[in-house]
């Protein structure tokens, strides 16, 4: 049975999800425009929130973590791997990398696409301030 973690946001006018290789969940009430990776802002855990079981499954190299978000109706999900060197220790933000980099911020690595890939009518909804839930899957 896959372990779940959820956080809830609210997206922001400078959403732009234009990065090539990373997309973002932060705790700030705030966004500039060169935060291009960045989906959604406001939210309410990081990744030092988590549960250790969820944490622990995530540092299984053969783990498959999901990270579906969605907003005013529409969804996009992208599927990366764990690490053993996944921390969840920090308290910001949360990082998904289509890389195999890791810091205490990154929540998977190999994602299939970062935030330029995300479904640009969810982008618009997000630009648009929608309120936007995060789910995170491991199994």
């Amino acid at each position: 049975m896959p372990l779940e973690e959820v956080i809830h946001a609210r997206g922001h006018e400078n959403v732009r999800a234009e990065h090539a290789s990373t997309f973002e969940v932060t705790t700030d009430d705030y966004l500039t425009p060169a935060g291009d990776c960045i989906l959604a802002i406001e939210a309410d855990r990081a990744p030092a929130d988590f549960d250790p079981a969820f944490v622990a499954a995530c540092q299984d190299p053969e783990a498959t973590i999901t990270f579906t978000i969605e907003a005013d109706g529409h969804a996009e999900t992208v599927v990366g791997r764990g690490d053993p060197d996944l921390e969840f220790t920090n308290e910001r933000s949360a990082v998904g990398r289509t890389s195999s980099y890791v810091d205490d911020r990154t929540i998977m690595v190999d994602a299939a696409f970062a935030a330029v890939g995300f479904d640009r009518d969810l982008v618009a909804a997000l630009a648009d301030g929608a309120e936007a839930t995060v789910t995170l899957t491991v199994e």
